[in-house]
């Protein structure tokens, strides 16, 4: 048997995370909740909401529907501004790199 719904939504979460770059903390301002909320939703101390899925969708950029049909099709829909660039680490910090007293 396949996963749950629950299951499905957070592994949903994790990959539009992984996906965006973004954190959960950066998810939390958009949707105006904590990083612990999130966190818990994540966790599974928590359930996502139809609505924190609906706006979930919405800061993504995404159809709900795509949301809920699991993590290779919410991530195949994101719009290409979204997606964190290749070969990036997602919430990688940007070093300036110097060199001859230069930064780059």
């Amino acid at each position: 048997m396949g996963m749950s719904l629950d299951e499905r939504v957070r592994a949903t979460m994790a990959a539009l995370l992984y996906a965006t770059g973004e954190s959960q903390t950066d998810l939390a301002a958009a949707l105006g909740v904590s990083q612990a909320q999130v966190s818990r939703r994540q966790s599974a101390t928590a359930t996502w909401s139809l609505s924190d899925c609906d706006a979930v969708a919405a800061h993504y950029g995404i159809d709900v529907l795509d949301l809920l049909a699991g993590p290779t099709r919410a991530t195949e829909s994101l719009p290409a501004d979204r997606r964190r660039a290749p070969g990036r680490h997602a919430n990688a910090a940007r070093v300036a790199v110097v060199q001859d007293g230069e930064t780059r």
